[in-house]
């Protein structure tokens, strides 16, 4: 059995890098090819745009590598206007050894989940200094946060600068931007949502997975929305340092709806962009979710509710997750599947102590389930290219 490790502990980096890339002006045109819809830049110059793609790598160097690759292909990132880390989240060995200008590694001993690789990554983004962010003048950055089973078009970050560049000038108050998710097929991909209630909670029991938590617009402008996925996210600086980053009290799953839900609330705008469009290829309605997962989707939901409903809420979502638990432990222990059986008894745990007030307790709960994610991140194995 292959056991991985818990969440929390202390970093270290590795950077891998050759020389900065001579600055052309930032009037160049580097609308990309593959974008099949013109975004129209704004004459007006407010100094240099950048963006700093960071991506929380958990045994999947494959796709990360695959990913990597497939970025560099865009004239921003020749101009240095581009910067990317990888943050490895739980000590899976060097896994990126090409040396190439743009990109800088950071290697984490433990898992500290989504949240906590991406702020780690920003922190890896504060020290470091490249390209644009060299120069004296002004520098009006945004994050784009990618998961690593994603395939990108050639010139995707061409495209990406001509978003942010427009919402720079035109949108001072749009904060956090989701792209188009299609499935490998092609078809649409749910990638925003409302916010979640109780009772959209218990509707969606009833509904396909892929409908349960997101919408699916087919359109073709852009627009306001509640929430995006953080799997393919922009976030402008400004509002990420407002909010204090991602919420590191969500391991996995939620972190992105809650933090749209505080930009919401700060005055920020929470926007869906359907003009670019990225293929997911591993989304979570689209696999089977073994116990030790459910656990801390289960735990996501939970502490979403605790942050932003009411008591009521909290305690009827508390006893549903509870009998939950006690039906699938005992199941699972008939059908002599142990491992799912005891899984299971720890989120009956991990309800109590929410229930009751137990913050410090939940990272056991959470370290228990996490033993069992090496496996099931190795198991989505490598992503299609796009060029297959």
């Amino acid at each position: 059995m292959d056991w991985g490790i818990p969440p929390g502990g202390i970093a270290s980096s590795v950077e891998l890098e050759t020389a900065v890339p001579a600055l052309v002006s930032s009037e160049v045109d580097t609308t990309s090819a593959a974008t099949t819809v013109s975004l129209k830049r704004s004459a007006r110059r407010v100094g240099y745009c950048g963006v700093s793609v960071i991506i929380v790598n958990y045994y999947q160097w494959a796709n990360t590598r695959q990913l990597l690759r497939q970025l560099q292909d865009c004239s921003a990132w020749s101009r240095g206007r581009i910067r990317v880390v990888v943050v490895d989240n739980g000590g899976s060995g060097t896994g990126w050894t090409d040396t190439v200008g743009g990109i800088r590694v950071r290697y984490e001993s433990r898992n500290l989940g989504f949240a906590g690789g991406v702020n780690r990554g920003v922190r890896e983004l504060d020290r470091w200094r490249w390209g644009i962010w060299r120069t004296d003048g002004a520098v009006y950055e945004w994050f784009l946060l990618l998961n690593p089973d994603v395939t990108v078009p050639a010139g995707f970050l061409d495209a990406v600068m001509d978003i942010v560049e427009q919402l720079t000038v035109e949108e001072p108050r749009a904060g956090v931007v989701g792209l188009r998710l299609c499935n490998p097929d092609g078809s649409l991909q749910g990638s925003c949502g409302r916010f979640p209630t109780l009772g959209s909670t218990l509707r969606g029991l009833l509904r396909p997975r892929a409908w349960r938590k997101c919408q699916m617009l087919n359109i073709q402008q852009r627009q306001q929305v509640d929430w995006v996925t953080g799997g393919c996210l922009l976030v402008r600086r400004d509002c990420f340092e407002q909010l204090g980053g991602l919420d590191e009290s969500f391991f996995l799953y939620y972190e992105d709806v809650d933090f749209c839900h505080r930009a919401k609330a700060a005055g920020w705008q929470v926007l869906y962009e359907p003009r670019i469009i990225v293929t997911h290829h591993w989304p979570l309605h689209a696999r089977v979710v073994p116990a030790p997962l459910r656990l801390i989707t289960r735990h996501a939901l939970m502490q979403f509710a605790r942050k932003h409903w009411g008591r009521w809420s909290n305690w009827c979502l508390h006893r549903l997750v509870w009998f939950e638990a006690l039906y699938r432990a005992g199941w699972a222990y008939l059908c002599r599947r142990h491992r799912d059986s005891a899984c299971y008894q720890q989120l009956r745990y991990l309800v109590r102590d929410i229930s009751q007030g137990r913050l410090p307790s939940i990272p056991q709960r959470l370290a228990f389930a996490s033993r069992y994610l090496r496996k099931i991140a190795a198991a989505q194995g490598l992503v299609p290219d796009r060029s297959e």
